[in-house]
């Protein structure tokens, strides 16, 4: 998310009530070109969702957060059926991930806070105050959970248990970055990853179009080698084996890159679009397909706006 969009996410806050309803709403129009069994290309969204962040689980349970209310829906992406998995909390739910006990992490945007839903019950199991300023994507390492601020030179790691446990408010850290970082004015840290062997993390920087290979122990950032090629509108990242799928949410594409397993460099393979992105922001895997909410930054009139999720093969 970029920071022009962050005072009109903030602005339509106030139809918290009004989507706070959303679980009532009647049904919503089939997937496009949907069948039993078969993946839909576009999921459609309530009018004035707004979505952001997307994380699919080993169902096939797409997760999708509104920058309108906090609200989160569930998206069955072989039926297509959507419902309300946990309702508006008054500030925008923006990047998302899910692991394997069924925990969604929540980025909480301008709130300064990250939170936990169960996606079985919808309740909030845990919350964080992180730290002041926009709280925007995550990533889930086997011990961690990862958070960007894109409005301070740090990120934020809450340490999960083997057996699914969360931690204590106490327990959790915060990781300056150094190195070849370079802090700029609007927003920084965006999109984040983890590099194929897991041994670092992968952060975009969106003001200056900058991969970094970030040391999750010291915080030292060094520039991927991509051959030259940069990351204009950086935005969600996602790691699939050797191969990297970053947003680039204004260009309307995804670049895949094959990466080194340590993420020190990356080889430029595809651009993936589609006639029907508008503006997609982060991304996320199921079979052999890749699925991208579209946040439609500057429609004129987001809160009457259609919005929905685009299904591209990988």
């Amino acid at each position: 998310m970029n920071a022009r969009n962050v005072a009109r996410a903030l602005t339509t806050l106030a139809l918290a009530g009004a989507l706070a309803a959303a679980g009532s709403m009647p049904a919503l129009a089939a997937p496009s070109g949907d069948h039993p069994g078969r993946l839909a290309e576009s999921y459609p969204l309530p009018t004035g969702y707004q979505p952001e962040g997307i994380a699919i689980d080993a169902r096939g349970t797409a997760y999708v957060g509104s920058l309108a209310d906090g609200s989160i829906r569930g998206i069955d992406l072989r039926t297509g059926e959507s419902e309300l998995v946990s309702p508006a909390v008054g500030s925008p739910s923006v990047g998302l991930k899910v692991d394997r006990f069924d925990h969604l992490f929540v980025a909480g945007g301008p709130s300064g806070t990250a939170r936990v839903v169960d996606t079985t019950s919808g309740e909030v199991l845990a919350e964080y105050a992180l730290g002041a300023g926009f709280i925007n994507d995550v990533a889930i390492t086997t011990d961690s959970a990862w958070f960007t601020n894109s409005a301070a030179a740090e990120l934020y790691r809450i340490p999960l248990g083997a057996n699914g446990s969360l931690p204590e408010q106490s327990d959790v850290e915060t990781l300056a970055l150094g190195g070849d970082w370079q802090q700029q004015p609007g927003f920084n840290a965006n999109g984040i990853a983890v590099t194929p062997d897991g041994s670092a993390l992968l952060v975009v920087q969106s003001s200056t179009a900058t991969l970094y290979r970030v040391d999750p122990t010291t915080g030292d950032a060094t520039a991927v080698d991509l051959g030259g090629e940069s990351l204009t509108f950086g935005d969600g990242l996602l790691t699939v084996g050797n191969r990297l799928y970053a947003v680039q949410n204004r260009l309307g594409i995804v670049s895949e890159f094959r990466l080194a397993p340590d993420g020190t460099s990356g080889t430029l393979l595809d651009r993936i679009t589609s006639p029907l992105f508008d503006v997609p922001t982060t991304v996320a895997a199921y079979r052999d397909s890749l699925f991208l909410p579209n946040a439609r930054f500057g429609t004129p009139d987001p809160a009457n706006a259609a919005y929905d999720v685009i299904r591209v093969e990988r």
